[in-house]
């Protein structure tokens, strides 16, 4: 049986059904997509100059982001509760009891956590000789104050004469980013985009009261898209430059290849509109779609701006009556293209299998971008034909072109007289 839903929203559901199944169990569910099934979809990562510091603002940040609809699974990398005993070295009273750090860090080292340096041989195997504090004497918070060190006069000096020793709770795991302390706050996205919820929580997060040295920056789906989108810009901009100097090349001037160019937005219409009424976001897939457009539907204005020149130069005629003629006459196979290329889209936009949002975007957004070119094309590229004329003829760059046949009798006559 075909499901309804999509994955997320089915992923969702199942959840609910198995938390009030499985009592006491804690139940993830998790997208697999590109980046693989670990990453969440939406990734904040604060920044900040101390650990506690970056942990408390990423705690509030949760709080939010739990409130926003459409956010699911919202966790934070680094949890406090783990207790950890920390030692904060006075280096001032540290150096006058003639002690340095080396000496100090090597006798914790060894005296908890062990030293294996020593060998013990036996025939042809060794086995390490692991050298620290007895189990009954690494329990408490005062073996570690008791600890002893000898200073370079021979003396034993206690730790506690010269650092406070203390009971603290600490993070499950230490994060960096750029040399600085930081924790992610991750979440799925079920319904709504990555892109609307990091909006939301932009907003919500303006409102807090953000400490000094307090940063952060996106990552998961949101990272991937702006680094996609930034490539995929810069090759949309290449497309259309290799389109305009193709123009120039073949239509021996500067001018007319705008004209083309000009069909362009009138693409972008229609593929936006697609996407909005098919619920589709803006994404890798789909700028890849508005690409592709780029070259189909510069095809419309090629014909009308072809077929308005031939007329104008072949047969003399003005550029309305060209401009008229090349409407009639290039309706008919516009249409045919047009259509042939809607319909071949259909099976991909209409797709339902494993994977197929990940293709409508694109076959919508060229359908979209093909139906709106092919009505207001045959509209807007004359008017702009006409203006790019006029502006020509204006500044007189614009030169006169004689029929066709005039030009042969010309030629006729010239060839007679020097022959004569």
């Amino acid at each position: 049986k075909y499901r309804e839903d999509n994955t997320a929203i089915y992923a969702a559901k199942l959840k609910k059904e198995l938390d009030r199944e499985l009592v006491g169990a804690k139940v993830v569910t998790a997208p697999i997509g590109m980046m693989g099934a670990e990453r969440s979809p939406l990734e904040l990562i604060i920044i900040g100059p101390d650990v506690d510091m970056v942990l408390d603002y990423g705690e509030k940040v949760k709080e939010i982001l739990k409130n926003i609809p459409g956010a699911a699974e919202v966790k934070i990398s680094a949890e406090k509760g783990n207790p950890e005993i920390t030692i904060d070295i006075d280096r001032d009273k540290m150096s006058a009891l003639g002690l340095n750090l080396q000496t100090v860090g090597g006798t914790l080292q060894t005296s908890f956590n062990g030293n294996t340096d020593g060998k013990f041989r036996q025939g042809e195997y060794e086995y390490d000789i692991n050298i620290r504090f007895d189990n009954m004497n690494r329990q408490k918070i005062e073996d570690v104050k008791n600890v002893t060190f000898v200073n370079n006069m021979g003396q034993l000096i206690r730790l506690e004469q010269f650092a406070s020793v203390e009971e603290k709770s600490g993070p499950s795991q230490l994060q960096r980013r750029d040399k600085s302390a930081a924790v992610k706050v991750q979440s799925q996205a079920i319904g709504v985009s990555v892109d609307a919820i990091s909006k939301q929580l932009e907003a919500e997060m303006a409102k807090l009261d953000t400490p000094t040295g307090i940063t952060y920056v996106w990552g998961g789906d949101k990272e991937n898209q702006t680094d996609g989108m930034g490539s995929l810009g810069i090759a949309l901009i290449v497309a259309v430059l290799l389109v305009y100097v193709i123009m120039v090349m073949l239509y021996d001037s500067f001018v007319y290849p705008f004209v083309v160019l000009m069909s362009i937005p009138l693409c972008i219409i229609g593929a936006f509109l697609a996407l909005a009424l098919t619920n589709n976001s803006l994404n890798i897939f789909t700028m890849l779609g508005l690409i592709m457009l780029i070259g189909l539907v510069a095809k419309n204005a090629i014909i009308l701006v072809d077929f308005t020149n031939q007329m104008k130069e072949e047969e003399g005629k003005s550029t309305f009556e060209a401009l008229m003629l090349a409407n009639k006459a290039r309706l008919r196979p516009i249409l045919m293209t047009t259509i042939a290329m809607v319909i071949g889209m259909l099976p991909i936009a209409m797709a339902s299998g494993a994977g197929a949002e990940w293709k409508n975007g694109l076959a919508w957004v060229i359908i979209g971008g093909l139906i709106s070119s092919l009505f207001l094309t045959l509209v807007f590229v004359p008017v702009i034909y006409m203006m790019f004329d006029n502006f020509l003829d204006r500044f007189g760059m614009n030169k006169p072109k004689l029929p066709f046949d005039q030009l042969m009798a010309e030629e006729y006559v010239h060839k007679e007289v020097k022959e004569y």
